[in-house]
């Protein structure tokens, strides 16, 4: 893959029948774990803010202003862009980044998608846009998000479709990503989890990342698919049962009363478009693709 050594670079080298997808926010935690495992990755152009071998190096560009040369080589010809550039909550505490920025990067991204004139444009938004509500939670519930982040990732899902031209938009609600998570991902010695009065341990929606990249990619190849769309292996798993599988100790804790029980994504109308074998659906599963994709960093 060719790369760009300054902002305003235009890739020249790029097949000129290019028709893959262009990742935005490639060099993140979500997007690093994406180009370990896609499934086309010849067909996979990544975008860094800064030079680095092998990558697209353009930045998205601020409020009111347009897509640079260099992005728009870069996404020329491409079937989609996903966009994963965005603010987490972690990135929020430790660097101060505003959270409301979800929102001016996705705008951003989006109008390079317009400006390529790329059909499909996809934006990771998250499973916090639901807030408490029991599940299994469908994409036409009304959300009722709890914290801040949920809410500008919902606000940020609203910006993009009021802006919305040409280029189809579909944003992902994200589940937990196994790796990607505080549990798995953030796991250290002593690690205290909630312990409800029945014994369960709070229970979520998650997916491995060698499923998440196989689910993207295959997705970016669907014509017809909704404005949102849930992604998660169905059903729910705890997060007790996680460690346990990963073979990692952990100490119970009472569960405080505000602690959600469960959060359970709705995925039928993403299964109408992908198969899920019965192993991604289960702790070892999940453990056992967070272990692959730890073996190929």
């Amino acid at each position: 893959m060719a790369s760009m050594t300054t902002k305003d670079s235009a890739v020249s080298s790029g097949p000129a029948d290019f028709d893959g997808v262009l990742l935005l926010g490639a060099t993140g935690r979500l997007g690093s774990m994406l180009r370990r495992h896609w499934p086309e990755p010849q067909a996979l152009r990544s975008q860094s803010r800064q030079p680095r071998p092998g990558f697209y190096n353009f930045d998205l560009p601020a409020a009111g202003e347009g897509p640079s040369d260099a992005a728009i080589s870069a996404a020329r010809g491409a079937r989609a862009v996903i966009s994963l550039a965005g603010v987490t909550p972690a990135r929020a505490g430790a660097c101060g980044a505003p959270l409301e920025d979800n929102v001016t990067l996705a705008l951003a991204a989006l109008k390079l998608a317009e400006a390529a004139a790329v059909p499909r444009f996809f934006v990771a938004s998250s499973a916090a846009v639901y807030g408490a509500q029991d599940g299994p939670l469908r994409e036409d519930m009304p959300c009722a998000p709890l914290s801040e982040y949920g809410r500008q990732k919902l606000a940020m899902e609203q910006a993009v479709r009021e802006a919305q031209g040409k280029t189809a938009i579909t944003a992902l609600r994200i589940g937990n990503v196994a790796g990607a998570d505080a549990i798995l991902g953030g796991w250290q010695p002593k690690m205290q989890i909630d312990r409800f009065p029945d014994g369960a341990t709070p229970s979520r929606s998650y997916i491995g990342p060698v499923t998440l990249a196989r689910v993207l990619c295959t997705l970016c190849h669907v014509d017809d698919l909704p404005p949102v769309l849930n992604i998660a292996a169905p059903g729910a798993v705890q997060m007790g049962a996680l460690l346990d599988a990963a073979g990692l100790a952990w100490q119970p804790k009472p569960a405080p009363a505000t602690a959600i029980p469960e959060v359970r994504l709705d995925t039928n109308a993403l299964e109408c478009h992908v198969d899920f074998t019965p192993e991604t659906q289960t702790p070892a599963g999940l453990v056992r693709e967070w272990q692959q994709d730890m073996n190929k960093r």
